[in-house]
């Protein structure tokens, strides 16, 4: 897991906060990131052309298990919305918004969702706390 204890120190731009290297991630897999007192799960998805596409930031705290997991979920697709499946109870979230796309027969809960920007070879996450 990448530490960022102070994101006020690590501040790149006003705002936004080096998480790591775009080295540090593999495709579709996810990788865990503690801003703060926050788990982040940050995911590199596959481009269209084949390329290294875009990163998305979630909260890794699966609300279904209450555990620190979602790095750990399985990356996939629903229509055009990447998707990440939690690995305990197996609901699925877009990672674009959070929403929950299919909760497995519960109410839907969603994850918190950060912007991310790449700056060059840094993976940046604009930060604010989740509510």
């Amino acid at each position: 897991m990448t530490l960022v204890d102070q994101p006020e120190t690590e501040t790149v731009r006003p705002g936004w906060v080096r998480v790591c290297a775009l080295g540090d991630l593999e495709v579709e897999r996810g990788r865990a990131a503690l801003l703060g007192g926050t788990q982040i799960a940050l995911f590199l998805l596959r481009g269209a052309d084949g390329a290294d596409g875009r990163v998305h930031a979630v909260s890794n705290f699966d609300p279904y298990s209450r555990a620190n997991v979602i790095s750990r979920g399985i990356v996939g697709t629903r229509g055009d919305a990447p998707t990440v499946a939690s690995p305990m109870y197996k609901q699925v979230f877009d990672l674009r918004t959070g929403v929950c796309l299919d909760a497995q027969g519960k109410d839907p809960i969603g994850l918190h969702v950060w912007p991310v920007a790449v700056d060059g070879d840094d993976v940046l996450v604009r930060w604010d706390v989740p509510r």
